[in-house]
């Protein structure tokens, strides 16, 4: 029962001190009283911070939030008002973008299971790449088939857009990998032949580290990884030490690729001699899925398609990716958090140490994906357990579960605001969830079979979907 609070008729006060997440204060304490809203405490840290512009933002207490009063919560959590009290800042974005509540389109055209989709970093092209040899490209406007990719012998396992949207790379199970122009779907320079199996995984090098996305990482369930120009179109490097299949990479923005695999391990690599630089071990079983803490920055480059900013130019590209790569990674490293058939999921901090910064249990089956927030605040992972977990990004701390899927949760999408998350499930459904509520904010059945691939459009738009029934779909707000 929700407990109304009442400030007593003789007001009570507190010494406080706001903090960032680095818990550095801005300025003295302050005697505050204690029945200020959200609001108030949102006016007086604008005002604290000298901001032009007024900034959303979210108060903790104890890592609660402040949602009614700072008394209120003072209550609640029992909270020693002797002392100066400290209350946690945290931005929220400018913009926000509205829960996706409807299907727009159902676009046939693979005449086999959909594996992957993709909005491209401007969120202007979306591809997708099917069992049926083929990789699309779709028009986000019109929404209907633009370009269909011909070339591969064998299913489209993976696809990868280079962060300034020119170009797309996908890999099939007969190992070949192949890069396409969005904007004509011819094929870009001679297929990329090497790997002894089929591919896992592609990363492209961050924009901010090589301006002109030149360098593409692949994985195979030969257990390698492989480092391509895709001008010259050759191996450059071969990563090899992983026992089995590597399952997942990703191309970090710290100058380091990191590796997981059915070994049950994940390897970093060091990107520009190939040298490995530690092993992280701790899972039990196969490593299936990895996030950063700053893949979105690195996804979308220069990019903020949200905030309506597409236009950028070759000159302010690496300055401006740069720039936003060291607004999400923050002051500490990197962080890392891999999720595994043990049903567990690791956060670690790879540039500096092998040792974990917590093991994350709860899960009752296999983790089949894990995503950052693209404030890099929170993790979500879905698992085969049908249901969906929150996590704090800096600490692991479990947050809240989401259930209502009634079978396995395959893939997950956040929405550009880090607001809302999209779920979908084999149970041939897509769900949205409330970050703030923690609950169920729409239901989007619609697909006949099992969803197999779901992406949030980084101008938070749209979302795409697509799965065994072979069609794409388009949910809009």
């Amino acid at each position: 029962m929700e407990i109304e609070y009442r400030s007593p008729v003789n007001e009570q006060r507190i010494l406080a001190t706001f903090v960032n997440e680095a818990h550095e204060s801005i300025g003295a304490p302050l005697d505050l009283p204690t029945d200020l809203t959200h609001e108030s405490l949102q006016n007086l840290c604008n005002a604290l911070l000298h901001n032009e512009e007024t900034v959303p933002y979210a108060f903790f207490l104890n890592e609660k939030e402040i949602t009614s009063t700072l008394g209120y919560l003072l209550q609640q959590e029992k909270i020693e008002t002797e002392k100066i009290v400290q209350i946690l800042y945290q931005p929220q974005a400018v913009f926000r973008v509205k829960a996706v509540t409807r299907c727009t389109s159902t676009i046939p055209g693979h005449a086999e299971a959909v594996i992957s989709v993709a909005f491209s970093p401007d969120g202007k092209y979306l591809a997708s790449g099917s069992g049926d040899t083929t990789v699309r490209f779709w028009d986000v406007n019109t929404e209907t088939p633009h370009f269909t990719c011909k070339g591969h012998k064998h299913w489209i396992l993976a696809i990868a857009w280079a962060p300034n949207a020119c170009k797309l790379a996908s890999g099939c199970k007969s190992s070949e990998i192949r890069i396409w122009d969005p904007a004509t779907g011819n094929q870009l320079g001679k297929t990329l032949v090497g790997h002894k199996q089929w591919i896992t995984m592609l990363a492209w090098e961050p924009i901010h580290r090589n301006v002109e996305c030149r360098r593409l990482a692949s994985s195979s369930k030969d257990g390698t990884i492989r480092i391509w120009d895709t001008i010259l179109c050759k191996t450059l490097l071969v990563l090899s030490g992983h026992l089995q299949s590597v399952t997942c990479i990703r191309w970090g923005g710290e100058g380091l690729i990191y590796s997981a695999s059915q070994d049950r391990t994940v390897k970093v690599w060091r990107d520009q001699d190939g040298a490995l630089c530690r092993t992280l071990e701790g899972h039990g079983h196969w490593v299936n899925t990895m996030a950063l803490n700053t893949d979105y920055a690195i996804r979308t480059g220069a990019f903020e398609p949200a905030k309506g900013d597409n236009e950028i130019t070759l000159e302010n590209t690496q300055k401006k990716s740069l720039e936003r790569y060291t607004n999400a990674k923050g002051v500490k490293p990197e962080i890392l958090v891999s999720g595994s058939d043990d049903f567990t999921l690791f956060l670690w901090q790879p540039s500096e140490s092998k040792k974990e910064i917590a093991r994350m249990t709860g899960h009752q089956a296999l983790i089949n994906t894990v995503q950052f927030s693209p404030d890099g605040r929170l993790i979500a992972s879905g698992s085969f357990d049908k249901s969906v977990k929150l996590w704090d990004g800096c600490t692991g701390k479990f947050i809240a579960a989401f259930r209502g899927h009634v079978n396995s949760v395959y893939q997950i999408a956040w929405s550009a605001d880090s607001r809302l998350l999209c779920s979908g499930s084999s149970d041939s459904t897509l769900k949205v969830w409330d970050m703030k509520t923690k609950k169920l904010q729409c239901d989007l059945p619609g697909h006949s079979d099992e969803v197999y691939a779901v992406d949030w459009s980084p101008d938070g738009l749209r979302v795409a979907s697509g799965g065994k029934d072979k069609v794409l779909k388009i949910w809009r707000t």
